[in-house]
């Protein structure tokens, strides 16, 4: 009889250990991390959503009840960015950031600015003649609202967190969008995140002189890993733990670069891909940071497809940058659609909507305009 209950007691707390071990995982979020949070005064938390849109950014930031968003991919991803944001039980954004005027940062913030309710949005001082750029200035014209242009320095809450603008330095990059970014580094308790949008070397030697707080536990590369920014010397001064690339499988600007994949993995930083993972989530406690999936595995950099050339070596050589072949396409003024030439709904259109134009695919799509359906130029 006793040996039958002591062989009982010592089943039960084998199981016992058992289940405890199964379950330590699942309760690691949340036993371990969000008291974490709280004993330090810091609320529910911080999650930093690197939302999968292709080949562009789109990023949610939430704090408690405090949410903003940066950039919402190109036009063809503002209601993928909408359901998202839905999908998160947002209701109201603090802060709309578009970084930069190019389509694959803010086509889709003309969606988001009309859907939602939000108190700030902010762009940089530099302006596109696209119909993209034109379409969100429209909405938040229509909601009867300003654009905040922040400058270097300026410090904003984000319920217990805080971000600092880090860029653009300067104003006179001419018409390089690029290096006029908004970009930000976001402090929420001893935890650090670093955007800096599609800011290239210049705006990076410059955020380096500024004498400027750069380092960051999280860092989200700009213009999506591509070698015309990630400098080694501006990678070591941010000295990231991680490093987050957004961009789309396959897309035809070689992104990620070979030259920076190379550098990242030479400075043992654990990388996180949206063309390989999708949609990725940091949290953190205000001490330490966790992933909803665990880093790439994959080296693997990007092929660049036509006749790629990088900024700098298009403005030093006066060569183009292009994507592709040039080609006449006909536009439709009165619909932001392009078409062949041979394509039948040019014979339907009237002569003052349409244009004739020798350009790119890609040229055309960054200027807000959309390939017809009928013809697929």
């Amino acid at each position: 009889m006793k040996n039958r209950k002591w062989i009982l007691s010592a089943v039960l707390i084998v199981l016992l250990f058992l289940s405890g071990c199964g379950n330590s995982r699942t309760i690691e979020w949340k036993i371990q991390d969000t008291p974490k949070a709280a004993k330090a005064g810091l609320g529910d938390g911080l999650e930093v959503h690197f939302i999968d849109v292709g080949q562009g950014d789109a990023t949610l930031i939430r704090q408690g009840e405090h949410a903003m968003l940066i950039d919402a991919g190109d036009n063809s991803k503002g209601t993928a960015v909408q359901s998202y944001l839905m999908s998160q039980k947002i209701e109201k954004l603090d802060y709309v950031i578009g970084t930069h005027p190019d389509s694959d940062h803010i086509g889709g913030l003309d969606v988001v600015l009309y859907k939602f309710e939000w108190d700030t949005v902010m762009m940089p001082e530099q302006k596109k003649a696209t119909r993209t750029y034109e379409d969100v200035l429209k909405v938040i014209q229509h909601k009867n609202c300003q654009i905040t242009v922040p400058k270097a320095g300026d410090i904003y809450e984000l319920g217990m967190a805080e971000f600092t603008i880090v860029c653009p330095q300067k104003t006179d990059y001419g018409q390089d969008s690029n290096n006029g970014s908004i970009g930000l580094r976001l402090t929420y308790g001893d935890t650090h995140f670093l955007f800096t949008g599609d800011a290239e070397k210049a705006a990076e030697q410059d955020m380096l002189e500024s004498g400027m707080e750069l380092s960051a536990d999280v860092f989200k590369a700009a213009h999506h890993g591509s070698d015309t920014a990630n400098t080694e010397e501006f990678l070591e001064a941010v000295n990231p733990k991680a490093v987050v690339i957004s961009c789309g499988e396959g897309n035809s600007y070689g992104h990620p670069r070979a030259e920076v994949m190379n550098r990242l993995w030479q400075m043992s930083v654990e990388v996180y891909r949206t063309d390989e993972q999708g949609t990725i989530v940091a949290y953190s406690d205000g001490r330490n940071i966790t992933w909803n999936m665990g880093k790439s595995e994959s080296r693997k950099a990007g092929e660049p497809i036509g006749s790629y050339i990088p900024k700098e070596e298009s403005k030093d050589s006066g060569l183009e940058e292009s994507q592709g072949e040039k080609e006449t396409y006909v536009l439709n003024e009165n619909t932001g659609k392009f078409h062949k030439s041979s394509c039948s709904s040019v014979e339907q259109m009237s002569e003052q909507n349409r244009k004739y134009v020798d350009q790119t695919r890609e040229e055309l799509e960054e200027e807000g305009y959309e390939p017809c359906k009928r013809c697929n130029p």
